[in-house]
């Protein structure tokens, strides 16, 4: 629940020990923003580059902008207080709804800094014989997978959208 969320990334912003005294693992919860703060892209930047390859870096760090109307924008965007606190070295450390969330807002930001993947689109046709009136065709479309980039890190889930024909990776065909 949305209740159980925001006490569980409260305690993740207050801290956590997690082998170097009480620290606070997320920014300020309580946002609608979308800014992260400079020093945080430049670290994000080097986390990327040196944990995901060079080619998985934009030339320059994306910023976003709010669309909504009467957006709380007072703080940052929720982010890990460190990228460098990878998920996996402080798990022992937390809870499993504290890992899951953290886990997630670290994911979406890292993500968020990185190259957008990019899909070639394919479309396979089969004629599997004659009918009457011409050819019978089936058709397959979608798309195959060329460089992952930010997916790497972070894919939505299949139940977090519908799946339309035009969202369909195919797998390789000969």
């Amino acid at each position: 629940s949305a209740q159980k969320t925001m006490m569980v990334a409260q305690r993740l912003y207050e801290g956590i020990d997690v082998g170097e005294g009480s620290v606070g693992l997320i920014t300020y919860m309580r946002t609608d923003s979308v800014t992260v703060a400079n020093e945080a892209l430049d670290e994000l930047r080097d986390l990327i580059k040196d944990r995901y390859g060079e080619e998985n870096l934009p030339g320059e760090p994306r910023r976003y902008t709010t669309k909504a109307k009467n957006a709380q924008e007072a703080h940052e965007a929720v982010r890990p207080t460190s990228g460098r606190r990878i998920p996996e070295d402080v798990k022992p450390h937390l809870e499993n709804d504290q890992f899951r969330l953290y886990e997630l807002v670290w994911k979406r930001t890292v993500a968020s800094q990185m190259s957008p993947a990019l899909f070639d689109t394919v479309g396979l046709d089969l004629v599997s014989g004659r009918a009457a009136d011409g050819n019978i065709r089936f058709r397959a479309t979608g798309s195959v997978l060329v460089k992952p980039g930010f997916m790497t890190v972070y894919q939505e889930g299949q139940d977090d959208s519908t799946q339309t024909d035009q969202d369909r990776v195919l797998p390789p065909v000969k």
